[in-house]
């Protein structure tokens, strides 16, 4: 290989050229031919360095054969992946660098191989996920709706519900029991539909209701106070016109006097330390109505008939969380109107829970449908048998579910 030139410019031709000297011997010292920038390195070295290190290889390995030593300082032909570079540091030979093609599909084919063992490993081959549907993608042009929010929201809900879970307080109150509070209810829900209160009013009332006499013995004269303002709390929280106080007063045939409601109301709010802003069924069932697609009015009116014959039992809200009476409301619904499959993947996905873990409590709520008919409060039952509820309480129950004592069912 021929050596490089060594040019040496005079000081005072630099100086008058623009005072500045280029290193131009010690570029031509210490620069090295570029090489293959790949995983090869090609060894071209000369003739002299190369008898040395020939020399030197022999030595080491006691005249064993060398694994590979280059013969000769005269470039070899060229290999496809390898580019030739002369002194003026082009590539001298005619041909170009395959593309990678090669290496590509060698890539492309070992990246496909383990991704088919990780299928087959993980059963994912035999089993055909069916896909999350974008509930939010009409949304997406809501600010209201905030869906860069929405996913990060229910789960706070869900980790927060665990803090106003309610247990088994009626052990707790010497003169009410859980038939009282039923009777309760039911009168709060005709005084919810006589004022045309927002379905979160009702919720929210019965939450604090629940939450209070978890904390505080009342006597059975001042239960339907705590109700009515409860629902005065509840409607300050929620309503954009919340009745007035002589409303609630006048709505108990004045039972009680517009300073005992105001007097329970300051007592509830010490007791609950101010704290309104809680996740309640309403919460989850907007959410869960909207996962369930392909979804319908006749549905939504099931879930919510559902969900208010569950808010009055006090072995429901006592046992399960909101969360799980509101997925189980919408399992039993599609249930009782044979919307098929019965628990889909976009379900599953954003209640998180699935049909083993819903198949208690949605039992439950399909005993109360059953007998929805024939208990004596009613008023429930007659606020979903109209036809602006789509009378979906008329419709028969689910009763195969109450049939399978064991597992769920699962169809398609």
């Amino acid at each position: 290989m021929a050596s490089r030139a060594v040019v040496v410019v005079p000081r005072q031709q630099v100086l008058r050229e623009g005072g500045k000297q280029k290193n131009v011997a010690a570029e031509g010292r210490q620069r090295r031919v570029l090489q293959d920038i790949g995983n090869l390195v090609t060894v071209r070295a000369e003739e002299g360095k190369l008898h040395d290190q020939k020399a030197t290889l022999e030595k080491k390995n006691n005249n064993k054969k060398p694994t590979k030593v280059v013969e000769s300082a005269k470039p070899t032909k060229p290999k496809d992946d390898d580019i030739a570079v002369e002194n003026n540091n082009k590539p001298v030979s005619g041909r170009k660098l395959r593309e990678g093609t090669s290496r590509k599909n060698f890539n492309r084919t070992f990246t496909s191989s383990l991704s088919a063992r990780s299928k087959a490993a993980s059963g994912l081959t035999n089993k055909p996920k069916d896909k999350v549907a974008d509930i939010d993608a009409a949304d997406g042009d809501n600010e209201l709706a905030v869906v860069e929010y929405i996913d990060e929201l229910y789960s706070f809900y869900k980790l927060s519900e665990g803090e106003t879970k309610l247990g088994d307080y009626m052990s707790l109150q010497p003169d009410i029991n859980a038939k009282m509070r039923s009777i309760l209810v039911d009168w709060l829900v005709e005084v919810h539909n006589k004022f045309e209160l927002m379905p979160e009013t009702l919720y929210l009332t019965i939450n604090i209701v629940d939450r209070f006499l978890s904390m505080k013995v009342v006597p059975r004269r001042e239960l339907q106070l705590v109700g009515i303002s409860s629902m005065l709390l509840a409607s300050k929280y929620e309503e954009i016109w919340a009745p007035e106080v002589n409303d609630f007063a006048c709505i108990s045939d004045n039972a009680y006097a517009k300073e005992q409601i105001l007097a329970m109301e300051k007592a509830i709010l010490g007791k609950l330390g101010w704290c309104l802003t809680v996740p309640t069924q309403y919460v989850f069932l907007v959410r869960y109505i909207k996962a369930s697609v392909p979804a319908d009015e006749k549905l939504e009116n099931m879930v919510l008939f559902l969900a208010e014959i569950g808010l009055m039992q006090y072995s429901a809200v006592t046992v399960y969380c909101p969360s799980i009476i509101a997925a189980s409301a919408v399992y039993a619904a599609r249930h009782t109107l044979d919307k098929k499959p019965f628990w889909t993947e976009t379900l599953k996905h954003h209640t998180g829970y699935s049909e083993d873990q819903l198949i208690d409590c949605a039992k439950l709520l399909v005993s109360f449908h059953s007998a929805a008919a024939k208990s004596k409060p009613k008023a429930v039952f007659k606020k979903f048998s109209s036809p602006k509820s789509g009378a979906v309480a008329l419709h028969s129950p689910a009763t195969i579910l109450l049939e399978d004592k064991s597992q769920p069912l699962t169809r398609s």
